[in-house]
């Protein structure tokens, strides 16, 4: 009885973190992503910590996540890790309205964003 379990959708030597709901909109959030998109994660992580970006911390989790992965469920070396990958995309968007003159009213949308990292094993140079 039950369902089986789903393949892997990542190669033997990647690992990913997903993380949902980023309070900022994915143009800003995608400002960041690029920062670190093919970097090797240490130097990616210290990028991230001295950013005066909002958003970098949440992502500098996120990127820890990954690594964490890649470490403790597929067995990856930590000091060979590169970012492959680092994709946002759009979520909801939360929708309010300001009081303008005449009694008027104008919209505001709060933007949510997603974001997936995907870090990948380099392999040694020989």
């Amino acid at each position: 009885m039950g369902q089986n379990a789903n393949a892997r959708r990542e190669d033997g030597n990647e690992a990913k973190a997903f993380g949902k709901y980023f309070r900022i909109s994915p143009q800003k959030l995608n400002l960041v992503a690029q920062t670190i998109r093919g970097q090797k994660a240490g130097k990616a992580l210290v990028d991230l910590e001295f950013s005066k970006k909002r958003v970098a911390q949440d992502v500098r989790k996120l990127l820890q996540s990954a690594i964490s992965n890649a470490e403790n469920n597929h067995g990856l070396d930590v000091d060979q890790l590169v970012i492959s990958e680092a994709t946002v995309g759009k979520t909801m968007t939360m929708k309010r309205f300001v009081a303008r003159a005449r009694g008027r009213g104008a919209r505001i949308e709060k933007k949510f964003s997603n974001m997936t990292i995907i870090v990948k094993q380099q392999e040694q140079k020989a």
